[in-house]
């Protein structure tokens, strides 16, 4: 990682065909997630699904996907947000993905800090995730910034068993 890293922003997705498109890409060169989650034929993304899912996403109460952007404008990462977990009443994300190209750059963990960040400011005091249990790389990814794991469970929507983590944010 360079000594001075870019400046990373989070702007809430637009989902103009083109911002549409660069998601399809993104979430393109990451094959090894999706054929861990299941979501998607890695080899197949459709922007149509893509888009639906998305906007799924941000009808859910206090739901919201943000797109990471370098300096340059250049789309890094996606983050789906959602606000207050109707169980907890906690943040979570829902999904956080970088550009496959730029795995290992601290691009991830720039964009995990600035959603921590947020959350900080607004006062919450903690923030959780579910990592499927599929998914080493990810366990490893969150543990590394300081996230624990305080249960197992299957998540809602695809019925896979998942690691559930936490962040205090005091």
């Amino acid at each position: 990682m360079p000594a001075h890293p870019e400046p990373l922003s989070l702007h809430p997705l637009a989902f103009t065909s083109g911002e549409i498109r660069e998601v399809v890409a993104l979430y393109a060169s990451n094959p090894a997630y999706w054929r861990a989650a299941g979501e998607y034929d890695p080899g197949d993304i459709q922007a149509e699904a893509v888009e639906a899912d998305l906007r799924a996403e941000v009808a859910a109460e206090g739901g919201e996907v943000l797109v990471g952007r370098d300096e340059q404008g250049r789309l890094v990462g996606v983050v789906c947000l959602l606000g207050r977990h109707p169980k907890d009443g906690l943040p979570w994300i829902g999904l956080l993905i970088v550009d496959g190209h730029s795995r290992r750059t601290g691009i991830g963990r720039r964009l995990a800090g600035l959603v921590e960040e947020r959350f900080r400011g607004e006062g919450r005091s903690g923030i959780r995730l579910a990592v499927l249990e599929n998914n080493p790389d990810a366990l490893a990814f969150w543990t590394s910034l300081g996230w624990q794991e305080i249960d197992r469970r299957r998540d809602l929507a695809h019925d896979r068993p998942c690691i559930v983590l936490h962040k205090s944010l005091a």
